[in-house]
Order: C-alpha cells, then sequence, then structure tokens
C-alpha cells in the first residue's frame, strides 16, 4: 500500500504539471499474443547445443494496459511517457511500452550475460548438478518439457513469469539449493552440506510473491529427474472446495469422491510406469463409499484387491469405480508409506488451505447446511498429518485468501516451519538483467541505481519487481 500511494502521488503530479484540457486518445486494444505464442522462444540448454533458433516476434506495437501488482488492468492514457491521474479508488493508471519487438536469438553469448559479467543461464536440463557457488543463474525449458515433468499442474506464479517474460526460465536459489540439499542428505547422508539440522517434514511459510510455489515446483522437478516417487499436489485447495460432500456412515468423515478420481489420475499421470513395478503390501477390504451421484452401493460394502495387484492396479480400481474412489486414495496413502525400493516424497502447495476451516471456522455449504471443517474431509485427514517418518513437504499460498494460520497447527511438528525468504539483493541483480535480456527493462536505460530503485520499493517482493522493471 505504501508503494501504490507513493505511485499515486507522482502520477497526480506528473499529470497535473503536463498540459490542462487535452482531449484523451482513444484505447488501444491489448494484443492478442496468447501464451503459447509467447513462450516457442523458450528452448532448453540441452537443445541449443545445436543452435538456437531466433524467438518467435508479435505484430503488434505501441502501448498496451499495465497491470498492477494484484493484477487488475489499466485505463491507457493520453500520453504514453505519462501516469495518469484519473479513475478512482485504489487503482493505478499507469502506461508503458510492452516488451512486443522480437526477441533477439534465444541464445546469445554477448547478450546472456549477468551480473558482473558472470553467465545469466546454465547449460543443463536438471538442477541436481548445482552448487552453492553456481546460484543466481537461470535454466531454460520450454514450456512441453515442464508440462511433461509435472503433468498435475504448474504454479499460477510461474506460468505468470513465462508469460511475462516470454520464456520459461527459472533462476536457481540458494534458498532452493538448501531445500534440496535437506531432502537429499536424507536420502544419502554420505553428502555434505552446510545444513546443521534436517528434516523430513517442512513447511514453507514466508510473504507473499517471495517464491514458495516455484520452489516446490523445481523440487519436484528434480526429485523426478532422481528417479523419486512423488505424491504432487499444486492445488491443494481443491480438495477442500468443489465437488460434492457425502457423509461417509462407517467413519462419520466427509468422502469427496469427484476430487478423489482427479487426485488419482493426476498421480498416474508421470508416475504410471513405476507404479506398475510396485507391489501392494496391504491386502485388507477397502471400504465403499457414496458414488459421485449414485448413492450408496448395494450387496456391499468394501472391495478387496486380489494378491498380486500393484499400486497402479489399485489406482485403476479407484478411477473406474466411483465409490472406492475416496478409500482408494486414502490407502494409497498408506500403502506409500511402506515404499522402500524408491524414495517417495509428499509434496502438497498452498497447504495451509487444509487448516482453513480448523482453525478460523469458515463454513463450507454442503447439502445438509450445515458447517463442516477441513479435519473432517476424509482424504484431507489422511493426508495433512506430518507427524510420521515420510518425506512431506507443504508451501503455504498467501493468494489463496485463508488467513493467518497460527504458529503451532495441528499435526504439524513444531520445528517443521521454514521461512522462505523474498530476493536477497544478488538476486535481484540477477533478476533485473533477466528482465533487460528479455526486453523488459530497456538496455540504454538500464543503471545500478535504477534496479536497485527497484528492489528496495519492491522490497524484494518477486511480482513487484516484475511490474516495476516496465517502467524503467
Amino acid at each position: 500500500m505504501l508503494l501504490r500511494s507513493f505511485l499515486r502521488r507522482a502520477a497526480a503530479a506528473a499529470a497535473a504539471s503536463s498540459g490542462r484540457g487535452r482531449a484523451a486518445a482513444p484505447a488501444l486494444p491489448d494484443p492478442p499474443g496468447t501464451l503459447a505464442s509467447l513462450l516457442l522462444a523458450s528452448r532448453s540448454y540441452a537443445k541449443a547445443k545445436g543452435g538456437g533458433k531466433p524467438a518467435s516476434s508479435t505484430t503488434n506495437r505501441g502501448k498496451v494496459r499495465a497491470k498492477d501488482p494484484r493484477g487488475g488492468a489499466s485505463a491507457d492514457d493520453a500520453d504514453g511517457d505519462e501516469f495518469s491521474a484519473g479513475g478512482g479508488g485504489d487503482d493505478l493508471d499507469a502506461e508503458f511500452e510492452m516488451p512486443t519487438d522480437p526477441l533477439p536469438p534465444t541464445y546469445d553469448p554477448t547478450l546472456d550475460v549477468g551480473p558482473g559479467g558472470r553467465p545469466l543461464f546454465a547449460f543443463t536440463d536438471t538442477f541436481g548438478s548445482f552448487a552453492h557457488r553456481n546460484a543466481n543463474v537461470y535454466v531454460d525449458f520450454t514450456l512441453d518439457e515442464w508440462n511433461a515433468m509435472l503433468p498435475e499442474g504448474l504454479p499460477a506464479g510461474m506460468m505468470k513469469e513465462f508469460q511475462e517474460t516470454r520464456r520459461c526460465a527459472v533462476m536457481v536459489r540458494k534458498s532452493f539449493l538448501d531445500l534440496r540439499d535437506n531432502f537429499r542428505r536424507i536420502v544419502d547422508p554420505a553428502i555434505t552440506t552446510n545444513l546443521k539440522d534436517i528434516k523430513k517434514q517442512i513447511v514453507l511459510d514466508g510473504p507473499r510473491s517471495c517464491g514458495k510455489s516455484i520452489a516446490l515446483a523445481m523440487l519436484v522437478h528434480w526429485a523426478r529427474t532422481e528417479g523419486w516417487l512423488v505424491f504432487y499436489v499444486p492445488q491443494a485447495k481443491d480438495w477442500t472446495h468443489g465437488g460434492f460432500f457425502y457423509r461417509n456412515t462407517y467413519s462419520d468423515f466427509f468422502d469427496t469422491p469427484i476430487q478423489a478420481a482427479k487426485i488419482l489420475e493426476n498421480f498416474l499421470k508421470y508416475n504410471e510406469k513405476r507404479l506398475q513395478e510396485l507391489p501392494c503390501q496391504i491386502f485388507e477390504p477397502i471400504p465403499l463409499g457414496e458414488g459421485a451421484g449414485v448413492g450408496m452401493m448395494k450387496g456391499a460394502d468394501t472391495v478387496e484387491m486380489p494378491e498380486g495387484s500393484t499400486l497402479y492396479d489399485l489406482i485403476q480400481t479407484g478411477i473406474t469405480h466411483t465409490h472406492a474412489s475416496v478409500g482408494v486414495v486414502v490407502r494409497l496413502r498408506n500403502e506409500l508409506s511402506l515404499v522402500k525400493d524408491v524414495p517417495v516424497l509428499f509434496a502438497i502447495d498452498q497447504y495451509n488451505s487444509w487448516f482453513t476451516f480448523s482453525d478460523f471456522q469458515e463454513p463450507v455449504t454442503v447439502r445438509s447446511c450445515r458447517s463442516i471443517h477441513a479435519k473432517e474431509l476424509t482424504m484431507v485427514n489422511a493426508y495433512r498429518s506430518m507427524l510420521h517418518n515420510d518425506m512431506m513437504v507443504g508451501a503455504f499460498s498467501h493468494s489463496t485468501a485463508v488467513g493467518k494460520l497460527r504458529q503451532e497447527l495441528p499435526d504439524v511438528p513444531p520445528d517443521a516451519r521454514l521461512m522462505f525468504p523474498r530476493y536477497t539483493l544478488e538476486e535481484a541483480e540477477t533478476v533485473c538483467h533477466y528482465y533487460m535480456r528479455q526486453k523488459i527493462i530497456r538496455r540504454e536505460s538500464f543503471s545500478e541505481e535504477k534496479w536497485k530503485k527497484i528492489y528496495y520499493l519492491s522490497n524484494g517482493n518477486g511480482s513487484e519487481m516484475r511490474w516495476l522493471a516496465a517502467f524503467v
């Protein structure tokens, strides 16, 4: 709010000092380019060794609407070099030149230069090869490569970064390397790291837009390239919102069969081959619940998995039989705890949404018109707890507007919370060099004084830095 108030006063002063009474020019339309067309410029460095291709260009030039950090678009002004004082409320009307010029060749050693002449990009296709001394560089993948490694979905903040920079690159930060090394050392204690304490359960907390969700997605990418089995939930809020809630008469919890089937389908997308090799180790009957829109099954209340079944067979049972979906998701949690042939990691984004109702008593409307708590949902109750010996990391998402949670959370170890930092000054310098490379910042206007102003005005907030960079 302080930043927005400062810019609003500057906008009013600029408009007052400029010529009054000028007729406003008609607003120009937004460029029609889609995210897919903008991301064609991104190529992985593994492919770049054979030579990079020039980036696709966009034909619409001129002024377009500037978006504030909240994502709201502002109206066009008559003069592109001034702020507009028009409008009302908290909206700040501003206009700037969007980077619509064709990007230079995707890989150009003369342009891919970071602070101090260091390389801006790294020639690698995995996050496993980085040491702390190699931090603060970007790794480039195509959008298809990201979707192949994380078919469950990408964080919204990551997609927004890809869209506005016109490149699917992420920066390898030291805070991410600490997170990676923590779990790497659990699997291989012989690896030496700078970490004093190793934690099997971690809750990533920190200010909004500090990179928690992106770091979690990068951790999942790294773990899967290492051959780990990762249960990744990019939007945990979907487990508690939408669909139908059916009270299970046996457990007295609420079942959500529509969400359960979707969870099983997502887990199968990347892990299908590995799951076909892992046998089931629990053969107790799986309780059946109410199917989505079809009621209870007549003549049966449990289903059993035959001897020799694999985890793939278990998941297929939950996908094809709606009455068994919730029971299979719960059984899968127990089965994954028994897997010893391969490291298993549970990675939950928007983890704080599983505590919303139990901590703040916020209601969810169900058919009986009563309020239920997240802890009363069968699947959330099975997956939320961190009081176990499995590797698990959850990331808070303050963009889900669930409110501030208590410092001590139920079913979470007291020392599990890890504060994820905003950009440091060194990281911000690399980010601004990257934005200059992608023509968000004009090269002729770039200076140390200006990128430091961006850093201090935004206090290291990633989305605000990207928004302010366009005004340089």
